[in-house]
């Protein structure tokens, strides 16, 4: 017989590691690191579908851990390393508006206002599990801390990490609070796959600020018109 007491100390202990995940990838400047971090947070996750597939013995959470595993801890990661290592860029220094002290302060009021917000909507007593109830709250802190992410960096490759951090949260949220059909989660790896490469065509801008970018792109324009002029 399982053990759900222990099921549930297991998984509380995951949420921890989540969450300092996402608060070191917030912060992190070293390229490889958020990566790994990533993947790390990516595994956790599919840990905590096996613990929830033992207790609860639904098969789509087992089949969601292994596509995780598959794509979110190796295929992704693997590839995003392959292009750090290709601009050869450790280093995201450059903020947006907030910096990693400022961004890890605000990630910390947001997790308040959501647990105060979602104890008015899902009790943890008696009728809401309290597993239920700090995955949602996780999982909502985790989509915004990778939209954040988004909004704080300048590099394209970081910006790329924190939409995938977002897509953490929604799988997070889905496993506790509603259904998640197997299907969605290969559409929404299918798009983040098609994201990286459409990162990676666009290697005029990889290694560069969305301002430099931008300005790359400016100087493409007036080449191309200078060509047709002649």
């Amino acid at each position: 017989m399982t053990d759900m007491a222990s099921i549930e100390g297991i998984i509380k202990i995951l949420f921890v590691v989540v969450i300092i995940a996402a608060a070191y990838i917030i912060s992190t400047r070293n390229i490889l690191s958020l990566v790994s971090v990533y993947s790390l947070q990516s595994l956790t996750l599919a840990a905590i579908a096996l613990a929830l597939w033992i207790a609860d013995g639904k098969i789509v959470l087992l089949e969601i851990a292994i596509v995780t595993i598959a794509s979110k801890v190796l295929i992704i990661p693997y590839f995003i390393a392959t292009i750090q290592e290709r601009i050869r860029i450790k280093r995201d220094i450059e903020f947006h508006y907030l910096n990693p002290t400022t961004s890890l302060l605000v990630s910390m009021v947001m997790m308040l206002v959501i647990y105060f917000a979602l104890s008015r909507i899902l009790p943890t007593a008696p009728g809401t599990p309290s597993l239920l109830f700090f995955g949602a709250v996780i999982g909502i802190s985790l989509m915004l801390m990778g939209m954040m992410v988004t909004f704080s960096r300048k590099r394209a490759i970081t910006k790329v990490m924190g939409y995938l951090s977002m897509e953490n949260g929604v799988l997070f949220f889905g496993m506790f609070v509603t259904e998640l059909p197997l299907i969605i989660e290969f559409l929404i790896i299918i798009d983040l796959i098609i994201l990286v490469l459409l990162t990676t065509i666009l290697a005029v801008g990889i290694d560069s600020t969305l301002e430099e970018y931008h300005n790359r792109l400016h100087r493409f324009h007036l080449w191309e018109d200078k060509e047709d002029a002649s």
